[in-house]
């Protein structure tokens, strides 16, 4: 792999409660990028608990952050609240301003969405949230990766590697990508075929949506108020 000249800044966002292979998928492939600086990012430098209790530690505060050439905004149950946080909010706000590519990793579009940066775009995210793109005046699009302009969004959690690749393909080219998806041994075989709500048994499906009930109603209130601030209306 061939060091380019432009060294390049890429930056994800960690937060209380975040899924942490939204953010692990993506930074395994995207810290190998050559010539690079992977800078992991919060309001203050201190550690915060993933959903299930792993300690993850930022490195950059939002206020210290570089410009960056990538921003990772990845998905998880803690999401809910960065959707009303203004100080998360303005920061991917003012990253989307200078025109730099944005990855939102599974329910990372909810943030993306509710920071007002998709009216009109292309975009997914995790099955169970999927109905709530509209809300954010998204233009929901089934797919595994979605890329339209500067937005690149995935489904759940382990797409973020797969959107990863493309974001890499993106910044540098597609050799690079290769090389760290051989690198990786990136070569998914599921021992099950029920990745997807439409492959799944439906006994498997009800158990996973149950699963997701609870907050499933509480981003639906949250991106119903949302929608009022940014005064999007959705029929029904």
């Amino acid at each position: 792999m061939s060091e380019p000249s432009t060294h390049l800044h890429i930056g994800a966002i960690i937060y209380p409660q975040v899924d942490q292979a939204d953010f692990t998928g993506p930074f395994e492939v995207l810290s190998r990028i050559p010539n690079s600086t992977f800078h992991v990012l919060w309001k203050e430098i201190a550690p915060v608990l993933d959903r299930k209790g792993l300690i993850l530690t930022p490195d950059t505060t939002f206020a210290n952050s570089p410009d960056l050439d990538l921003l990772v905004v990845p998905g998880g149950w803690g999401q809910e609240a960065l959707m009303e946080d203004q100080v998360v909010l303005d920061f991917i706000r003012t990253h989307a301003k200078n025109g730099k590519h944005i990855l939102s990793v599974c329910t990372g579009a909810l943030i993306t969405g509710a920071a007002g940066l998709l009216r009109g775009v292309k975009t997914t995210t995790h099955w169970t949230s999927f109905h709530l793109l509209e809300y954010f005046g998204a233009l929901p699009f089934v797919g595994r990766v979605v890329v339209d302009g500067k937005f690149l969004s995935t489904a759940g959690v382990t797409a973020g590697i797969d959107g990863a690749l493309w974001a890499v393909e993106l910044l540098r080219n597609q050799r690079d990508a290769e090389e760290i998806q051989l690198a990786i041994e990136y070569d998914p075989e599921p021992p099950f075929d029920s990745g997807t709500p439409e492959l799944a048994p439906s006994e498997v499906v009800e158990a996973v949506r149950s699963q997701y009930q609870k907050i499933s109603g509480s981003r639906l209130a949250t991106a119903k108020r949302v929608a009022s601030r940014l005064g999007i209306t959705v029929e029904g």
